[in-house]
């Protein structure tokens, strides 16, 4: 059983950067594929960055070049640096874990609680 809690959300200005964390539970999180989903009003949960247990990084291409997802397995804890941010990258996130590669909504196992990203234009 994996517990994820993010944070960092907030309400920022195009342009700007907001940095996410997200805190998981269990003695075995370095063997988890870690990732980032975000869910705008209206719209499909859709993937965003996922980082695996070997550090492999993959990225959505809408956030390619602007975003870094990251992990310390000694803090069990994954990061989302956001930058450059735009209005349409408002949106809920939420952290993800599966010990399979994550790519899809459908495949993951745990899901936090999400955190909102607002960014205003």
């Amino acid at each position: 059983q994996v517990q994820l809690v993010e944070s960092g959300g907030g309400l920022v200005q195009a342009g700007g950067s907001l940095r996410l964390s997200c805190a998981a539970s269990g003695r075995t999180f370095s063997r988890y594929g870690m990732g980032w989903f975000r869910q705008a009003p209206g719209k499909e949960r859709e993937f965003v960055a996922a980082i695996s247990w070997s550090r492999r990084t993959n990225y959505a291409d809408s956030v390619k070049g602007r975003f870094t997802i990251s992990r310390d397995n000694a803090k069990n804890t994954i990061y989302l640096q956001m930058n450059s941010l735009k209005p349409e990258d408002t949106a809920v996130y939420y952290c993800a874990a599966d010990l399979s590669p994550i790519a899809t909504a459908e495949s993951v196992d745990y899901w936090g609680q999400g955190t909102q990203v607002t960014v205003s234009s």
